[in-house]
């Protein structure tokens, strides 16, 4: 078995545009084998847009966390999300994960899931508010909250930051190289 792969984790508000770089990557990288990209577990319909993720119901997500099929899972903006127990396995047999999550489970997951890198991505409060605006899911109240809890210093210090202020794909190359650097010069963890 080859060593155990590393868990890449990508955090910043919404709206920032962690799924937008996410999916650039996904593109760029798409013959590396080594890479798995996450798709999450959300109590959001599919309909609703965003990331293409697994739609579960409130019950079925319960159901899902209760027999441990999540090796990861949080609750935010009234929202479950969750990672398959099955990427924990990828990690095992050497693959590196990229997966977006909240910043309040990066601790657990660094401690968990070694090693593990935190890529911060980071946008202008206006940039974020139009994004956000512009999908269309939340009021101007829901918004200013999230203005609100995206101003607040994180727990932890991440890895890297991409500031995504810029051409999104300026900010998905740097997203690609910090990825491929990872999979040759993992952060001990």
């Amino acid at each position: 078995m080859t060593g155990r792969g590393t868990l890449i984790l990508v955090v910043g508000p919404s709206g920032a545009g962690k799924d937008s770089i996410i999916a650039g990557a996904a593109e760029r990288l798409r013959d590396n084998p080594k890479l798995v990209f996450a798709r999450r577990v959300i109590t959001r319909p599919p309909e609703a847009g965003g990331e293409n993720h697994l739609a579960l119901s409130s019950a079925e997500f319960a159901d899902w966390r209760n027999s441990g099929r999540f090796m990861l899972h949080w609750r935010a903006h009234g929202i479950e999300y969750g990672l398959p127990l099955c990427l924990a396995e990828a990690l095992e047999y050497g693959r590196s994960v990229i997966a977006n999550i909240s910043r309040t489970v990066v601790d657990e997951a660094r401690r968990r899931f070694p090693p593990a890198v935190v890529i911060a991505v980071t946008a202008p409060p206006d940039a974020v508010a139009a994004r956000l605006a512009a999908r269309g899911r939340e009021t101007a109240a829901e918004i200013e909250r999230r203005l609100e809890r995206a101003g607040a210093t994180p727990p932890f210090d991440p890895d890297y930051v991409i500031d995504n202020d810029g051409p999104l794909n300026a900010a998905v190359g740097r997203f690609a190289d910090l990825v491929r650097q990872s999979l040759t010069q993992p952060v001990s963890g």
